[in-house]
């Protein structure tokens, strides 16, 4: 990985908004109803990852209606689709997310109130992520359609970002390589051009085989697969003391042995390896083969190891980064009537963090903090350069998939988020069709930062995951 952190080349001065920017801008105001019904509507649906099955049809109609191109079942993945319109470069994409999460249903209401026990929710705002990035596309589109702006735009509607990771199987399969730029943006309590990155990770899982016994009459005879585990799971907890502070380790137990006095035959760990740096989680993911291998060894057992998937962290593009900030500011942060800062206070009383309401700043690009979390946008910047942006869409220090999100994201407060999004989005975007300059300076730092590093995806041979029901 190439050693230049801080490279931002120099971009052509913005100067008063042109038409096809206050255009553009202006469409997202004029679909803004279609927006937020899309956004409510996957809001309700609330399907979990590779059964995102009506979320990406109410999408993809929608492109299908406003003219766009759209190709279905994009990487074996039937929740995955691309909706192009234009020709030539540069070829602008912007991605899309749709996705919820188990457990975690909530009515739009400031206190924990579930819509259906048990069911899934938007813990992470991924309904507005999907609906905002399509319509910043079809603001594009439109200009593109009136002769205003030349060449491509793309939506990449990516599934199962909070499982398996969508866009990772997109990647391998190359839907990405002839981008020319690629934008995302996310739901957050902030407001704020990223510059900080995400956490690259893998996901193992790690097996014991061992030989059953009578745990009383003959345990002589057995050899346990859970001795195995345990001392597998003893040396991750060892390793702690001995891996750099930026590293995360955390597993579950999921399978461990059925009845006291049967000697298990067969254990299963579930483990997750992050580090801000790709390069530190393979040193980690090393360590971890040896652990396996030890831990057999001494329970006279058998140990697997398989890497599922994983995330690379995202390669941040400070150019790029530049553009969006100057675009936020330009549009302006929302402003939230009392009510809705009212909702968003009993919501922060509730989950007992200080009840200031929602965040109205736009935050500078210097000083961001580090938060954990992983991603397959990750994976994607390291083949085309992404810009990426979070708009606050849930009260500030909310706990994050959980239901205050959820909440929210159902309700005005995250509409507006949307908009702006979605504003962003459309303006950022004009602004690397009418500048070349733009484009190139933003693909020059890629370049150098990028570095000699080849992008080879963490997954599995053979086709994702998909479920059968």
């Amino acid at each position: 990985m190439s050693a230049v952190i801080s490279v931002a080349c120099a971009l052509p001065a913005l100067g008063a908004p042109s038409a096809a920017k206050k255009a553009a801008v202006q469409s997202v105001d004029a679909h803004s109803a279609e927006l937020i019904g899309l956004s409510d509507q996957i809001w309700a649906f609330a399907e979990t990852a590779l059964r995102e099955h009506k979320s990406a049809a109410a999408l993809a109609d929608y492109a299908e209606q406003q003219g766009f191109k759209v190709e279905r079942g994009v990487s074996q993945m039937p929740t995955a689709f691309i909706a192009s319109y234009g020709s030539g470069h540069p070829i602008i994409g912007v991605m899309g997310e749709y996705d919820a999460l188990p457990g975690i249903s909530q009515q739009a209401v400031a206190e924990k109130t579930p819509l259906h026990e048990g069911a899934a929710g938007h813990g992470c705002g991924h309904n507005m992520f999907g609906a905002a990035s399509l319509g910043a596309a079809l603001a594009i589109k439109e200009q593109i359609a009136a002769g205003k702006l030349k060449g491509t735009i793309r939506f990449y509607g990516t599934p199962a970002e909070e499982a398996i990771g969508g866009k990772i199987y997109m990647a391998r399969d190359g839907v990405f390589n002839d981008v020319d730029v690629m934008l995302a943006w996310h739901p957050g309590d902030e407001t704020q051009a990223d510059t900080t990155s995400s956490q690259a990770m893998v996901d193992v899982i790690v097996e014991f085989h061992g030989k059953a016994a009578h745990a009383a009459g003959d345990p002589w005879n057995g050899r346990s697969a859970v001795d195995g585990l345990e001392l597998f799971t003893h040396g991750v907890n060892l390793m702690r003391e001995h891996i750099k502070p930026t590293s995360r380790m955390h597993y579950a137990i999921v399978a461990g042995g059925d009845v006291p006095n049967v000697v298990p035959e067969y254990a299963k760990v579930w483990l997750w390896l992050r580090d801000w740096k790709r390069t530190e989680v393979e040193d980690l993911l090393a360590r971890a083969r040896k652990l396996a291998e030890g831990a057999a060894i001494m329970t006279g057992t058998t140990s697997k190891l398989t890497l599922q998937n994983g995330n690379w962290e995202i390669l941040v593009n400070m150019t790029g980064a530049k553009l969006i900030d100057e675009n936020l500011r330009w549009l302006g942060s929302p402003s939230y009537t009392p009510a809705e800062q009212e909702f968003a206070r009993k919501i922060q009383r509730a989950t007992n963090v200080p009840d200031v309401g929602m965040n109205t700043k736009i935050h500078s690009l210097d000083g961001q903090k580090e938060e954990g979390g992983s991603t397959d946008v990750g994976d994607v910047s390291w083949i085309v350069p992404t810009l990426h942006f979070t708009v606050a869409t849930a009260p500030a220090d909310a706990p994050w998939h959980a239901w205050p999100v959820v909440a929210t994201g159902g309700m005005s407060i995250g509409h507006k988020g949307l908009v702006l999004a979605s504003k962003t989005l459309a303006a950022t975007m004009v602004d690397l069709y009418e500048k070349p300059a733009n484009v190139k300076a933003i693909r020059e730092e890629f370049k150098e930062k990028k570095g000699d590093v080849k992008f080879e995806a963490y997954l599995m041979p053979g086709p994702p995951p998909v479920p059968n029901d």
